[in-house]
C-alpha cells in the first residue's frame, strides 16, 4: 500500500511502512467538529492505543478507519486484512456459539476451525459452544466477539473498549493474544477511555479537540 503524506509519526523505525494510515480526517455532526484533520500511521508489529474522554470522538474515528462512516475530508489506507471487535457485541442472540463460528468460517472462507478452537480454549469458554448467544453473560459475549474478530488471523485488529466486562484472567489473556499478534508482525489498535496500564502499548495516543497526540508508549 502507499503511504499517506503528512501523517502523524509514532516513533517507529524508518522504512517500516504503515499498514494502517489516515491523513487529514475530518468529520462534523450538526455543525460540531468531532474530527479535525486527524493523521495516523501505524506499522506492522505494534500495539497502539487511542484514549480520550467520553464523547471525544474515539468511536467516530474507529468507524471512519473501518469505512463504516464516510469522513467529510481525508483518506484512510489499509494494508492487508482487518478484524473488528466493536464495543457492543454484534451477535445473533438466537444462534449458538458454534453456529456463530460456522457462520463466520463461511464468511471468512476458512478451511479450518483450528484457530477458532484455540481461541475458545485460551479464552476459557469452549464449554459454551451449544449455548445461544442470548444466554451468555456480557463478559462471555465479549469473548465470542473477540474470537469472531480474530479467527481469520487479520493483519490489523481494531478494537473498541475490548476489555469491558472481562474478568481479570481473561484481561490478561487478551494482552497475551495482543502481544503474540504484535510479535508476528500484526497491528493492534485499541480504542478505550480507560488505560489502567500503559506498558502493553508500543504507542499511546490521545484524541482531544478532534486531533491525535502521542502521550506515551514503550517505544
Amino acid at each position: 500500500m502507499g503511504t499517506a503524506e503528512g501523517v502523524l509519526e509514532t516513533g517507529f523505525a524508518a522504512g517500516n511502512r504503515p499498514v494502517l494510515a489516515a491523513a487529514g480526517l475530518s468529520k462534523s455532526f450538526r455543525g460540531r467538529r468531532v474530527l479535525d484533520g486527524v493523521d495516523l500511521a501505524l506499522p506492522g508489529g505494534c500495539i497502539a492505543g487511542i484514549t480520550g474522554e467520553n464523547g471525544s470522538g474515539k468511536t467516530t474515528l474507529l468507524r471512519v478507519l473501518l469505512g463504516d462512516l464516510r469522513p467529510d475530508a481525508g483518506r484512510v489506507l489499509f494494508g492487508g486484512s482487518y478484524g473488528h471487535c466493536p464495543q457492543v457485541p454484534v451477535l445473533n442472540l438466537s444462534l449458538t456459539v458454534a453456529q456463530h463460528l460456522v457462520l463466520f468460517r463461511t464468511a471468512y472462507r476458512l478451511t479450518s476451525m483450528e484457530r477458532a478452537e484455540s481461541l475458545l480454549g485460551r479464552l476459557n469458554f469452549a464449554s459454551c459452544l451449544a449455548q445461544e448467544a442470548g444466554t451468555l453473560s456480557g463478559g462471555t459475549q465479549q469473548k465470542l466477539n473477540l474470537t469472531l474478530a480474530l479467527m481469520h488471523d487479520p493483519d490489523v485488529l481494531l478494537l473498541d473498549e475490548p476489555y469491558q466486562g472481562l474478568d481479570h484472567e481473561t484481561y490478561q489473556v487478551f494482552w497475551e493474544l495482543a502481544a503474540e499478534l504484535r510479535d508476528r508482525g500484526k497491528t493492534v489498535l485499541v480504542v478505550t477511555h480507560f488505560v489502567p496500564d500503559s506498558t502493553p502499548f508500543d504507542v499511546l495516543l490521545t484524541l482531544s479537540g478532534g486531533r491525535l497526540a502521542v502521550v506515551g508508549g514503550t517505544r
